[in-house]
Parts: C-alpha cells; sequence; structure tokens
C-alpha cells in the first residue's frame, strides 16, 4: 500500500495500479444496496470518510450513488478529484458498437464527467456469442472517444475483482496477478451472509468461532477481521453494508495488526467455497469462467 487519501476521520492507505494511479485499500460495495437507502449510505460514507466507491449498472443504483456525490461536491464536503469512482460494463454491451453506450449510460446516471476505474463486469456476452475477452476494439474506441477528459484510461489490466475471502483465499490467482503487475481487488469480502440464495448448512465465516476467538484478541469485530486479513494481503476490499454504523466499523481496520500465526490460520480455512457463484444467471454460457458439477 501507499500513502493515505486524504479522508476526513480516518486515513485509509491506497494502491499503486500499474498506471501510477492510486486507489483507496477500502472503498464501499453497493451491490444488494435496498433501493431508497443506497443514497444516504453514499452521503456518510463520504462523511465518515471513504474515498473509494465501488457501483455497476446491474446494481441498478448509479443514480443514487450519484446524487449523494453530488451533494457532496456541493456542500463542499469532497472534491470530485478526491474520489476514486469504479463501475462496471455490463454483459449486454460487450459488442464494439455497445461498449461507449454502456459506458456514456453509468456516466450519466452516476453524474460524472469520468471514471476512475471501468471494468468489465463478467466475461460472459449476451445478446452475442463473444468470446471471452469480448472484442477490445471497443474499448479502445471508447479510450480514444474519452481520451480529452481521461488522460489516464488505458486498456491495460489493471485491477481484477474476484470473490475473496478465508473460505476462497485465492492464492495462485494472487500470485499470478502480482507477477503481471494486476491489482485484486476483493469482493464479498465477508463471505456474502446476507445473499438471497444461501441453502441451510452453508459455512458463515462471521460465526467462525476461530475468527471470532481472533476478533476478541484485537478487541475488534469478526467483520473486521476478515477485512484486516485481506489488507495484509495487499488486497483492496469493497464491504458493502447499508447500516451506517458498520459502513464506519468496517474502516477501522488500519489500526491493528494480524500476527503471521493469526493470518496462516485463517488462510488454513481455504475450502474453495464460492458464495456468488454465479450459477443462477448463467451457468451453461460457453465462457462461464467456474468450474461447475452439476
Amino acid at each position: 500500500t501507499d500513502g493515505p487519501t486524504d479522508s476526513g476521520s480516518m486515513a485509509i492507505p491506497c494502491v499503486e495500479l500499474s498506471n501510477k494511479m492510486k486507489i483507496p485499500a477500502l472503498g464501499l460495495g453497493t451491490w444488494q444496496a435496498p433501493p431508497g437507502k443506497v443514497e444516504e449510505v453514499v452521503k456518510f460514507a463520504i462523511d465518515a470518510g471513504y474515498r473509494h466507491f465501488d457501483c455497476a449498472y446491474f446494481y441498478q443504483n448509479e443514480n443514487e450513488i450519484g446524487n449523494a456525490v453530488q451533494q457532496k461536491i456541493k456542500e463542499g464536503a469532497v472534491k470530485r478529484e478526491d474520489l476514486f469512482i469504479v463501475t462496471k460494463l455490463w454483459n449486454t454491451f460487450h459488442e464494439k458498437s455497445l461498449v461507449k453506450v454502456g459506458f456514456q449510460k453509468s456516466l450519466a446516471a452516476l453524474q460524472l464527467d469520468y471514471l476512475d476505474l471501468y471494468l468489465m463486469h463478467f466475461p460472459m456476452g449476451f445478446k452475442s456469442n463473444l468470446h471471452i475477452f469480448f472484442d477490445p476494439r471497443g474499448f479502445k474506441m471508447l479510450c480514444s472517444a474519452a481520451q480529452r477528459s481521461l488522460p489516464l484510461l488505458s486498456t491495460t489490466f489493471l485491477c481484477l475483482q474476484v470473490e475473496c475471502h478465508p473460505y476462497l483465499t485465492q492464492e495462485k490467482l494472487l500470485k499470478y496477478c502480482k507477477s503481471k503487475g494486476i491489482a485484486v481487488t476483493a469482493y464479498s469480502p465477508l463471505g456474502s451472509p446476507n445473499r438471497p440464495w444461501a441453502k441451510p448448512g452453508e459455512p458463515t465465516l462471521l460465526d467462525d468461532p476461530k475468527i471470532k476467538d481472533i476478533a476478541a484478541r484485537h478487541h475488534k469485530s469478526p467483520a473486521q477481521v476478515l477485512i484486516r486479513f485481506l489488507v495484509q494481503r495487499d488486497i483492496i476490499v469493497i464491504p458493502k453494508s447499508d447500516k451506517p454504523h458498520r459502513v464506519e466499523e468496517n474502516m477501522k481496520v488500519f489500526d491493528f495488526e494480524l500476527s503471521k500465526k493469526e493470518m496462516d490460520v485463517i488462510l488454513s480455512f481455504n475450502r474453495n467455497w464460492r458464495a456468488v457463484p454465479v450459477v443462477q444467471y448463467v451457468p451453461y454460457h460457453p465462457s462461464y469462467p467456474f468450474v461447475l458439477f452439476l
């Protein structure tokens, strides 16, 4: 991690991407944020010190996030250049002619002139039989069109966002990304405890006795331990919560450190278990990235 952001009540360290841009190591995830509550949560998060917000066209709440950001900018609480806004190209916009369309829809909803990072949400095109890597010419055209306002926009693989937590430690993938200079962001860092498709008997990280023991030793919550575990592995983390006290609590992970023994214990939890396998959407797509045993 690099130096901290100017983040109000608490400084959040940054991770430097391969193009020298700096992304806060902790951000606010917005997937499954309830409609009507997202705007207030984002405003609270900005006041609390968050500067990194992870969004997506698919989440259908970019307009609320945009409202919150614009209000805080107008109040003088934050400047646009202080924020790191990430959103994602949805699967229906993978064709070359549609990449810019998807980009502009998100930009308009977020009420922004530029994005700090634009990701491909999933490596699977809908409404077409595109290859897993879609058509990069669409992104190149987007870069060309946005060059004046986005001098740092690049089609280089800067960051990979994947599910990562103690039950899915992603060690091989992390090693590969590090060798290629690709930063990694962890979604569902708490194991997505509120996922609507959860089945009885599936593991719950927040209730794991060993996690609870480690948390008690550090006078922290289990969620803080899970976030800290990823931060110490140089992984960018985007926990989501619509509860202000949890949003604030999740930030307080930079004032303690897990020991090597504690890190090793948590790493031993790996069982290659996915909380979000995307199976409910497209298990038979030719570019579906996960191995399934159906």
